[in-house]
């Protein structure tokens, strides 16, 4: 007899049901270590304040939004809305027309920045579209030269801090039509092109985004030589495009070439060298390379060390990157150590805020290793600490406290302690029903989180009609035929098998979860097995020999790959 397995909620539909709501939800089903690809912590770096022309004060490079998260700003004419870029047509008369432009476009730039940090994005809104409306004019009039390219360009900037992407992607296709007309020695033109290949990346334009890095890249080539450290901006943005889409080898090149350029025009302890070596770690580590990954991260580590002391939050963040280095190669006890390192540098540096939310997903990440080691606990102990600092910054029914006592339900849960776990289910339900409604998808976590609780409390008739419940809700936002609704089935039918319900029925259901489970990992994932097995188990049951011999032999096929498998 073949028992079936205790329900379990796999990663994959964790990530369909937290992406309304949960941000750092926790699973301890697995047993294992983090996977070799796990998340890791970015590293605070100083963003590159290169622009393409050692004397320009051009918008600085990358995008606006990130500019406005936290830099000092000059704000010109902050109550004048009507500051539109009016004297661009004359600046092609005079030698020294250029600079005074450039001089109106930062300060343009710098007023939208301004008016969005102190919330006043009407009154942004209001002067980007002055400007939109003079350039768009000149435009019409046949006028298409650089200055009306790099108007467009600061246009589109501010538009991307809004968050308007409809009007970005509009701007863009207007910039695109001036900046193909223009030859490639034309002043500000490198600038303009690297703030495309930036743009076009955050829209998820791949294609687009690299073609206007490759020119930018040619064209620094061209004017300054193939060592210059103007090239590193655009190389930078190159190796992020490339890693987006999946060609690593390729990144990893781009990355390398800007860690040259920087150790020879730097030195090999600069701090601008963090970004490309980070680039390079995170890449290997999520190639399944850790051991190639260490190196650029202890790289980090040395040189925050060096600049800032051993008691710098940066060097902790550093010593985080590190940690998981050391999972993926699975030294799971020098990880926790490192993690635990981590955590009292930046708290005794005072680096970070206690609830800020890298602090809060370290202490969450070296729980859940804790959990995988048997150190059970110690990390029970990490996760209510995240749930007393959200108490205390946020207030007890803030919607983070759900996810913190979910996280605790599920470690009591681990420990055999069902009726803690209940309790803080429930609680954590009672938390979403007044943030999200009793219908949102993102309820049935902590529902079906329940139901399984109950299931071991041997209260089936109440783990039943919880299960329906979500398994109703999941339908409705999900669809009938995707992977959250095979989950509560397979939830339903763990708890209907103990009451007895009708085999054909359960079976029918399992049939469901079969075919969903089957087009969403494959013929040969370890879920179609396990679901597999329950199939043959109640076909035998039925009394349906027939039908199970073909089953049985895809099974034995199924369990020789996935044994090579963890033996690779």
């Amino acid at each position: 007899m073949i028992l079936l397995e205790p329900f379990r909620i796999s990663k994959v539909c964790l990530h369909h049901i937290q992406s309304g709501y949960f941000h750092k939800g926790l699973t301890f089903f697995s047993g294992r270590l983090p996977k070799k690809n796990s998340s890791i912590f970015m590293v605070p770096v100083r963003a590159f304040a290169l622009c393409c022309y050692a004397s320009r004060t051009f918008a600085s490079v990358g995008s606006l939004d990130t500019d406005v998260a936290g830099r000092e700003s000059h704000v010109s004419n902050s109550n004048n809305f009507q500051t539109s870029v009016t004297s661009f047509q004359h600046s092609s008369d005079k030698l020294d027309g250029m600079k005074d432009f450039e001089r109106e476009l930062q300060e343009l730039f710098d007023e939208v920045k301004m008016m969005i940090m102190m919330g006043n994005q009407n009154d942004a809104i209001d002067l980007l579209q002055a400007n939109y409306e003079a350039v768009k004019e000149r435009m019409n009039a046949g006028v298409r030269g650089i200055e009306e390219a790099a108007t467009i360009d600061i246009i589109a900037l501010g538009y991307m801090a809004i968050g308007d992407v409809k009007f970005v992607n509009a701007l863009l296709d207007m910039l695109n039509e001036v900046v193909d007309s223009l030859k490639d020695d034309e002043p500000l033109l490198d600038s303009v092109l690297v703030h495309m290949g930036s743009m076009y990346s955050t829209l998820g334009k791949f294609e687009k985004s690299m073609s206007a890095y490759r020119r930018a890249i040619g064209n620094m080539e061209s004017i300054y030589g193939k060592n210059s450290v103007f090239l590193i901006t655009p190389i930078l943005g190159m190796a992020k495009v490339l890693s987006s889409i999946g060609r690593t080898s390729k990144a990893v090149e781009f990355y390398h070439r800007a860690i040259s350029l920087l150790e020879s025009s730097r030195g090999a302890e600069s701090e601008d060298l963090v970004i490309p070596l980070f680039g390079v770690g995170s890449l290997l580590l999520k190639e399944g390379k850790p051991v190639e990954a260490e190196s650029p991260f202890l790289r980090i580590f040395d040189i925050y060390k060096k600049l800032y002391g051993e008691n710098d939050g940066r060097v902790g963040l550093a010593m985080c990157s590190l940690a998981h280095v050391k999972c993926a190669v699975g030294d799971a006890n020098e990880a926790i150590s490192l993690y635990r390192k981590a955590l009292q540098v930046i708290t005794t540096s005072n680096y970070m805020a206690l609830d800020d939310s890298i602090m809060e997903k370290m202490r969450i990440d070296l729980a859940e290793l804790l959990h995988a080691v048997g150190r059970g606990k110690e990390g029970r102990e990490l996760l209510e600490q995240c749930l007393m600092i959200t108490e205390k910054y946020k207030g007890k029914e803030d919607p983070s406290s759900a996810t913190h006592l979910i996280n605790l339900a599920t470690s009591h849960s681990r420990s055999k302690n069902y009726v803690e776990a209940e309790r803080l289910l429930r609680t954590s339900l009672e938390i979403m029903g007044k943030t999200v409604g009793p219908d949102d998808q993102s309820i049935t976590f902590p529902m079906l989180h329940l139901a399984v609780t109950l299931y071991h409390l041997k209260r089936d008739e109440e783990a039943e009609q919880l299960a329906l419940e979500a398994l109703h809700i999941r339908e409705k936002a999900f669809g009938k035929d995707s992977l959250p609704v095979a989950e509560a089935l397979d939830c339903l039918v763990s708890i209907q098998t103990r009451l007895k319900k009708d085999d054909e029925e359960l079976l029918e259901q399992l049939t469901r979860v079969l075919s969903i489970q089957e087009r969403e990992f494959g013929p040969e994932g370890e879920e179609v097995m396990i679901t597999l097995k329950k199939v043959v188990f109640y076909l035998d049951k039925l009394g349906r020999k027939n039908e199970i011999f073909p089953l049985q032999k895809r099974l034995s096929a199924l369990g020789m790959k996935f044994k090579q498998r963890i033996q690779h």
